[in-house]
């Protein structure tokens, strides 16, 4: 049995700051509020993955890193958007403010995506947009709430200094999926 993986930059610290973002959403029909204290942002989802190869993509990952020629960095957490558009949600998610940030997130992306794609690991069908989720919807009952908040609202989540990348585990549990850090490379 594999471990299902993903690569992340963490929102550590914004929580409350996740938290006070989703409450104009909360109760709204059809929405699932993610969990605030695991805000991240997804650079690769590598999905089942043997246990035996993880020391393997550790070390590709520090390459990876290497290469993005990313050093600790400032990103700037804040407004709602949705994917895939307005008329048909399926998850909203705050965004990087300014291009400072996006651009060293997308530089990463770019560096894990090479590599772990000459790995064998699939590669991404759609561009690649720093974000992180708050929520999911399941059904549209409540969709024109997310469309009015999403396209009225301007909420601020916050400054993050970013000095690493995560390989995160993600299990299945009853009440949705919990992370796990299984190892992190510093920037």
């Amino acid at each position: 049995m594999g471990k299902r993986l993903f690569v992340s930059v963490d929102l550590d610290g914004l929580a409350d700051e996740v938290r006070s973002l989703q409450e104009p959403l909360a109760d709204t029909a059809g929405l699932r509020l993610t969990d605030p204290e695991q805000a991240h942002v997804t650079l690769k989802f590598l999905g089942d993955t043997d246990p035996e190869r993880v020391g393997d993509l550790v070390a590709e990952l520090e390459t990876a890193v290497a290469e993005s020629g990313v050093d600790p960095f400032e990103a700037h957490f804040g407004g709602l958007d949705v994917f895939p558009s307005l008329d048909y949600i399926s998850v909203v998610w705050a965004g990087v403010r300014g291009g400072h940030g996006d651009r060293k997130l997308t530089a990463l992306h770019e560096a894990i995506e090479a590599r772990t794609t000459a790995m064998g690991f699939d590669a991404e069908d759609h561009d690649f947009t720093p974000h992180a989720t708050v929520a999911r919807m399941d059904h549209a009952g409540g969709k024109a709430r997310v469309q009015n908040i999403v396209t009225n609202t301007d909420p601020d989540v916050g400054r993050l200094r970013i000095e690493e990348v995560r390989l995160t585990e993600s299990v299945l549990g009853e009440n949705g999926p919990e992370y796990r850090t299984v190892d992190s490379v510093s920037l």
